[in-house]
């Protein structure tokens, strides 16, 4: 399979994510974007979104663009995977509004889909170091992973937290 329709793919899963993520928290209030109803149901609305605004923007400076989200959002937002100790900030005030980090989180999206596009063939094979190198060694894999599993798990958690929440299934808005 060639790059050009291995992207379609993933261009076509990641469009998904951002429709699951905006009916996930659709009919949230936005006090309800901060709120921890349960232990290991840390990552909130407002947390999760915010995250997954900084692994697009991530992914983007990976294929050699630039890094650029609001100011203060690193602070919030920016967690390198399992055994980082950063857990969403307890002061609630901190975090941008829910339509805040919904078009933040279109913007980093887009920006990604168009920044993939432009990139030759050759980008997709060249070798990255990172923590999953073993299971993803290329530019590819780490898009796909960024793109498809790493939105998927923290919008699975997201869905999680809304059963906790005790609210109806997102997914069947769809």
């Amino acid at each position: 399979m060639e790059n050009h329709d291995t992207l379609r793919y993933i261009i076509h899963q990641y469009d998904f994510n951002l429709e699951f993520a905006r009916s996930l928290v659709a009919d949230l209030t936005e006090e309800q974007m901060t709120v921890i109803p349960a232990a290991g149901l840390v990552n909130h609305p407002a947390f999760t979104l915010g995250h997954l605004v900084t692994g697009s923007a991530m992914m983007i400076e990976d294929l050699g663009g630039e890094y650029i989200i609001p100011e203060g959002w690193n602070e919030l937002f920016l967690r390198k995977g399992p055994g980082d100790p950063t857990l969403p900030n307890k002061d609630t005030n901190k975090y941008p509004s829910k339509m805040e980090l919904m078009n933040e989180l279109e913007h980093q999206h887009n920006k990604l889909k168009e920044f993939i596009t432009t990139l030759p063939e050759s980008k997709y094979q060249e070798p990255i170091k990172w923590r999953f190198s073993k299971y993803m060694p290329t530019i590819m894999d780490l898009l796909v992973f960024m793109c498809i599993s790493h939105e998927s798990m923290h919008l699975g958690q997201l869905s999680a937290w809304r059963r906790a929440m005790q609210l109806p299934s997102a997914l069947a808005t769809l």
